[in-house]
C-alpha cells in the first residue's frame, strides 16, 4: 500500500533545541525539510519565501542537506514561470527511510517508508502470538525487519529507525510494554529482545494509529478521537495536533472501559469492559463464529448478505462503543471522532447504533463520527511515518549518523 507525501503541517522540529547559532541552524534545516516535504517540488527561492530566510541563507541549508542525500535536485522548474527557472529540489527517494512493526495478537507486520511517504518494502507473517513468550515473538519480528531492512538497501535506502506499534501500555521510556493484556506479556523491555544499532520507539498501536490520521488522513482535524478497533479496543486523544499521553503514557484504553459492570470478567482484570462487546472476538461470538484469519470479511460478507445474527451482534458492538465513546465525548469534546482498526471495515453495521448512542447520551450537539481509510493499516504507517518525521524535524542528527 503506498502512502501519500506528508500533509501539510506548521514546519518545525519535534522536540526542543538550544537557543544557539548551532540550535538555529538545526531549526532551519528541519524547517527546509518540512517545507519541500509538504509543498514541493520547490526551487530556493520559493522555500526562503516560505520561510522567511533569504536566498542565500535557504542555499547554503540546501546544499548541506544534498550533501547529506536528505534533498535531490530534479532539474529546472516547469517553464510558465518569470525569470530563469531555478533547480527543484525533493526530498529524496533514496538514502533515510523509516521502518515500522507491529505486533498484533494474531498477526507480525513491517514495513519500510522512505521520505516522499512511499511504502518500498513489507512483510506479514500471520501467527497466534497470545500466550507466546516475549523472546520467540520478538525473534521473528526480527527476521521480517531484516528481510524489509535487506529489500530497501538494494533500492539505496537505509534504515533511519524503527518503531514498534504494541496492543498495550508502554511505559515511558518508549521501550518497555508495562501491560498487555491480550498478548499475556508484563513489563517486557523490548530494547532488550531486538536487535541494537538502530534508535528504537515502541508505542500503542492506537497513538500511532492516531498519528497516521492526522498526517496521511485528509481533511483530518486536529482534534480527535481515534479509536482502533481489533481483537482489543484501544484509542488516542489528539488534542491540537498532538497526542494527550496522560500521566504515565497510558491515555486512551477505551477499551477497558466498562459499559456493563456486572458484565463478563476480562482479560485486564476488571468486568463488562468495551472489549467484552464491541471486541473483534467478542463480535464474533455474539454471531455464532469461531475466531480466525480473515473473520472479519467473513462478518463483512454475511451482514450484507442479510446475516440477522450477524447484524444484530453489528448493532450491539456499536451500541457498546458509543456507551463508551460518550464519557469521552462528554469529558473532552473532540472535534471528531474517527473509527480505524480492522473493524473499521465493519463500520455500515456499527455506525447506525454507535451514532444514535453518541447522540441520545452526549451533552451537547452530537459529535460527528467518521471512519478511517487507512482502516487496519493505520498502526503499521503511522510508525513508519514517525520514523520520517524524526528525519524531517532532525536532518541534522539524521546525518551525523549516516
Amino acid at each position: 500500500m503506498s502512502a501519500p507525501l506528508h500533509k501539510a503541517r506548521p514546519a518545525g522540529p519535534g522536540r526542543a533545541l538550544p537557543d544557539t547559532q548551532q540550535g538555529m541552524r538545526r531549526r532551519n534545516l528541519s524547517r527546509v525539510m518540512h517545507t519541500v516535504s509538504a509543498e514541493g517540488p520547490l526551487s530556493r527561492a520559493a522555500v526562503a519565501s516560505r520561510i522567511g530566510l533569504t536566498r542565500a541563507a535557504v542555499s547554503t541549508l540546501v546544499d548541506e542537506l544534498i550533501r547529506s542525500g536528505l534533498l535531490e535536485e530534479l532539474g529546472p522548474e516547469r517553464p510558465g514561470r518569470v525569470g530563469r527557472p531555478g533547480s527543484a529540489l525533493a526530498v529524496s527517494g533514496r538514502g533515510p527511510a523509516g521502518i515500522g512493526a507491529e505486533i498484533g495478537v494474531d498477526h507480525l507486520a513491517v514495513c519500510a517508508v522512505d521520505l516522499r511517504g512511499r511504502v518500498r518494502s513489507r512483510a506479514v507473517r500471520h501467527v497466534p502470538n497470545r500466550g507466546r513468550s516475549p523472546g520467540p515473538v520478538l525473534g521473528e519480528l526480527t527476521e521480517l525487519t531484516e528481510r524489509v531492512t535487506a529489500e530497501m538497501e538494494a533500492e539505496g535506502l537505509w534504515p533511519a529507525g524503527l518503531a514498534v506499534a504494541v496492543p498495550g501500555l508502554v511505559a515511558r521510556d518508549a521501550r518497555t510494554v508495562v501491560r498487555a493484556p491480550n498478548l499475556g506479556w508484563l513489563d517486557t523491555d523490548l530494547g532488550d529482545l531486538l536487535p541494537a544499532g538502530l534508535p528504537l520507539t515502541v508505542a500503542n498501536e492506537a497513538n500511532f494509529g492516531a498519528l497516521a490520521e492526522l498526517w496521511l488522513g485528509e481533511d483530518t482535524p486536529r482534534d480527535f478521537l481515534h479509536v482502533s478497533a481489533e481483537i482489543g479496543i484501544g484509542a488516542a486523544v489528539v488534542v491540537d495536533g498532538r497526542l494527550l499521553h496522560g500521566n504515565r503514557g497510558f491515555a486512551g484504553e477505551l477499551g477497558h472501559v466498562p459499559v456493563r459492570p456486572d458484565g463478563p470478567e476480562c482479560a485486564c482484570g476488571g468486568r463488562g469492559c468495551l472489549e467484552q462487546y464491541a471486541g473483534e472476538e467478542a463480535v464474533l461470538r455474539a454471531a455464532g463464529l469461531e475466531p480466525g484469519e480473515g473473520r472479519v470479511g467473513l462478518l463483512a460478507g454475511r451482514a450484507e448478505q442479510g446475516d440477522t445474527d450477524v447484524r444484530r451482534a453489528l448493532q450491539d458492538a456499536g451500541t457498546a462503543l458509543g456507551i463508551a465513546l460518550t464519557g469521552a465525548v462528554n469529558l473532552l469534546d473532540p472535534e471528531s471522532v474517527v473509527l480505524g482498526g480492522a473493524l473499521s471495515g465493519l463500520a455500515p453495521w456499527l455506525l447506525p447504533s454507535l451514532r444514535s448512542e453518541l447522540a441520545r447520551r452526549t451533552a451537547g450537539p452530537a459529535c460527528p463520527v467518521s471512519v478511517s481509510p487507512l482502516g487496519p493499516e493505520g498502526p503499521l504507517l503511522g510508525a513508519a511515518h514517525s520514523v520520517v518525521r524524526g528525519v524531517l524535524d532532525d536532518p541534522a542528527a539524521v546525518a551525523e549518523r549516516a
